[in-house]
């Protein structure tokens, strides 16, 4: 038979279930953000985001969301940055818009229609390298458009031009160590921008760094192949 201290023993262990719906809640509440390829999560991506800010130059990590409404309007698609809305159809593309019409174009079956809202990032370009989170954006559309999600630990740096390939960026140093910082073990950088490539910056010291940090830089020269090491899938 219990006593009543044994009673009062007991009464602590029932006191978790509350921490345990917390907790349960808690992961139903990031699985959107963690499985993008199942359901309703497949209308949201994170991106994370290197850039140089303008400034200063130096490297700084930001995390883009981005959120599909998958409606049937505005046709063709847009994006909404704050309080501007990026059509597809447009003369002066900035980076931004460059990289939906990229996605949009790559994506012609799905017919993407309704708006794709962008959130929790403050981009920048750089001083002298352009719009250098232009191929994140870029792997970040076509990820939102197909549904699949992008993995955790990978960021890319690097222009997006207009047939599908990465360009070159600055300060990939600084970008590195932001990346670092936050936890991120695989950096892609544009063909060419490694050690002795054709379009390397003689003061860096890429292998170096990668090796003091604890990671993996690697080239990569289209937004397919980022895309690939990005999200696990084939465009």
């Amino acid at each position: 038979m219990d006593t009543d201290g044994d009673r009062h023993r007991t009464r602590p262990a029932r006191r978790l279930h509350p921490l345990l719906l917390v907790l349960v809640f808690g992961a139903l509440t990031t699985w959107p953000l963690i499985d993008a390829g199942r359901t309703s999560a497949a209308q949201v991506v994170e991106v994370p985001v290197l850039a140089a800010i303008n400034v200063n130059n130096k490297g700084a990590f930001q995390v883009m969301v981005m959120s599909w409404d998958r409606q049937p309007a505005p046709d063709p698609i847009e994006a909404k940055f704050g309080n501007n809305r990026v059509r597809v159809k447009g003369t002066a593309l900035d980076a931004l818009s460059a990289a939906l019409f990229y996605a949009v174009t790559q994506s012609d079956a799905l017919h993407p229609t309704g708006t794709i809202t962008i959130y929790g990032a403050s981009y920048a370009p750089t001083n002298s390298d352009g719009p250098s989170a232009g191929a994140a954006m870029a792997v970040g559309f076509l990820a939102v458009l197909r549904g699949d999600p992008i993995l955790r630990g990978v960021a890319l740096t690097g222009t997006l031009q207009p047939d599908g390939r990465i360009g070159p960026v600055g300060s990939i140093p600084d970008k590195v160590r932001a990346a670092a910082r936050e936890g991120y073990r695989t950096i892609l950088v544009p063909q060419g921008q490694l050690d002795q490539g054709p379009l390397s910056d003689p003061r860096w010291n890429l292998n170096g760094l990668s090796m003091e940090l604890g990671l993996t830089i690697k080239e990569v020269a289209t937004i397919a192949e980022a895309y690939a090491l990005m999200t696990g899938r084939r465009l």
